[in-house]
């Protein structure tokens, strides 16, 4: 089983189950018999993983929105507060994951904005994560791009996933995330032995929430992103979103990936065709990413996807998502 993740570079994440036996590969990347790890930070959101919600609330107020996730467990959405932006998502009570990206949140042990080189220093990046879970055994593991974009390392009792912006070499954004929700993302190709676990697969009422939340969540992501290189944030517009969502769904359902619909045409056909006024405009799309953040982070790691997101005289947005397809159109109004 696996499946492909697309910008305009694709990968190829798979997973497969083996046969009970000891792995040499497993026993050569583990220390005394443990994997290479850093500890979990005594403050910050890292700790805040596995605590109840009421202490989510606690440190970081209410939220703005809440959220559904493919994943079992919903998102309460913090970004009252200019220049910041957090994620946790919460499932039966309990804080399973948190995403966060912008300035002065406390993501010990380390601090977005730092250099990459000065993160590896310190802390053990290996291409291999293990650890056992109920009673099975998972072995994750990393591609060359994997570590130099997206590397995982075990913390304490949870995992951190770090966000690295390739263009500059500095840490872009984090995430959190206990065992059960690593195993249900898989974001690398993964090992096991025993039972994987699956998020169950959600209902059509789901997905269309999910759909709107992952919208609501690229646009806030990108204007994060814009904000902290000087740019303008983006306006929403409706118009261009009912395009950018057409647009995603036909890929899917007509099984193709491309900016050109044999039946609408490029983007140029598209905004005409929803008749949108526009100066100027562009697209970025993906397929295959397991959610906002991570394709937010994928385009902003493409020389191309880049450069629209970064455009300065774009001054709206309109994002569609349909399953796992993704469209954001910008246009100068």
């Amino acid at each position: 089983m696996g499946y492909e993740k697309e910008t305009d570079d694709k990968e190829y994440i798979s997973h497969k189950e083996v046969s009970p036996k000891v792995d040499e590969s497993l026993e050569q990347s583990t220390r005394n018999g443990q994997p290479a790890k850093s500890e979990l930070p005594a403050k910050g959101l890292a700790q805040l993983v596995g605590k109840d919600v009421n202490a989510l609330r606690a440190a970081l107020g209410e939220p703005s929105r809440t959220d559904l996730s493919a994943y079992g467990y919903s998102w309460l959405v913090f970004n009252r507060t200019p220049n910041q932006y957090v994620q946790a998502g919460v499932g039966n009570g309990k804080v399973v994951t948190i995403y966060a990206i912008g300035e002065n949140i406390d993501t010990a042990p380390f601090t977005i904005g730092e250099p990459g080189e000065k993160i590896f220093s310190i802390h053990p990046i290996n291409p291999v994560v293990e650890f056992e879970y109920k009673g099975s055994s998972y072995k994750f593991e990393m591609s060359e791009d994997d570590m130099n974009s997206r590397p995982l390392m075990a913390l304490g009792n949870i995992f951190v996933q770090l966000y690295i912006d390739r263009f500059t070499g500095k840490l872009s954004s984090i995430r959190f995330l206990d065992a059960e929700t690593l195993i249900k993302q898989l974001p690398y190709e993964v090992v096991y032995r025993g039972k994987l676990i699956e998020a169950d697969e959600p209902t059509e009422d789901d997905w269309d929430e999910i759909q709107e939340s992952a919208q609501r969540q690229i646009f806030d992501i990108t204007n994060m992103i814009r904000k902290r290189h000087g740019l303008k944030e983006l306006e929403w517009d409706e118009k261009t979103a009912v395009a950018a969502f057409a647009h995603s769904r036909e890929m899917e359902e007509e099984d193709y990936f491309s900016h050109t619909s044999e039946v609408h045409g490029d983007l140029a056909d598209r905004l005409k065709e929803a008749e949108i006024a526009y100066e100027s405009a562009g697209e970025n799309i993906a397929a295959n990413y397991l959610d906002s953040p991570e394709v937010a982070e994928g385009w902003m790691n493409s020389d191309g996807h880049r450069e629209a997101l970064l455009n300065e005289e774009f001054t709206h947005i309109g994002v569609g998502v349909y399953r796992k397809h993704y469209t954001q159109n910008f246009i100068k109004k």
